[in-house]
């Protein structure tokens, strides 16, 4: 299956300010969120926010919060964001079956969000390049996990030139900067 930016919908899990820090890898990771984030403004795909506990982890960090304005984001409690349904109120309204993700912590709130979305019918993509956890294992035993659980693993790229679908669109011209 290959994404098309009319079907997908662009899930941003718990990249939050007090989280962020902790995170291996974290600049490569948000820069990849933030490349996503703004390809989707380009190109009309709608993008959610979750925010775990944001009294006490902070709101999303950097230029991603920078870039989604407070209609887009969800506070949740459950580490599955799918368990939250203010979450899967905004999924059922996008209308959209392909929810590509990202975000931390990848073998927690990823991981249990792409499989409860997974068993509630969505299509999950999960954008390796662009999930992280605290320890490198982790992420790693993540990734493993959802690939095992029938989830998508793809890097950040493949997203990009499956939303653009053909060079020599003024899209294409708009998101190619983002890619080099």
């Amino acid at each position: 299956m290959l994404l098309e930016a009319r079907r997908s919908l662009l899930l941003v899990v718990d990249v939050q300010e007090r989280l962020l820090p902790a995170i291996h890898g974290a600049d490569g990771v948000l820069r990849w969120i933030e490349k996503m984030v703004r390809a989707a403004g380009v190109l009309g795909v709608p993008v959610v926010a979750t925010e775990q506990y944001p009294q006490g982890l902070g709101r999303t960090a950097g230029a991603v919060g920078d870039l989604l304005p407070e209609a887009q984001r969800v506070s949740k409690m459950h580490f599955c964001a799918a368990a939250e349904p203010d979450l899967m109120d905004r999924l059922a309204a996008a209308g959209r079956r392909q929810i590509v993700l990202c975000g931390t912590e990848a073998h927690v709130c990823v991981l249990q969000t792409a499989m409860g979305l997974s068993a509630a019918g969505y299509d999950c993509i999960v954008v390796a390049d662009a999930v992280g956890s605290r320890d490198p294992a982790n992420r790693l035993a993540a990734l493993d996990r959802l690939r095992a659980g029938g989830m998508t693993i793809v890097t950040g790229e493949m997203v990009l030139f499956e939303w653009m679908a053909r060079a020599g669109t003024p899209e294409f011209k708009q998101i190619l900067p983002l890619i080099r």
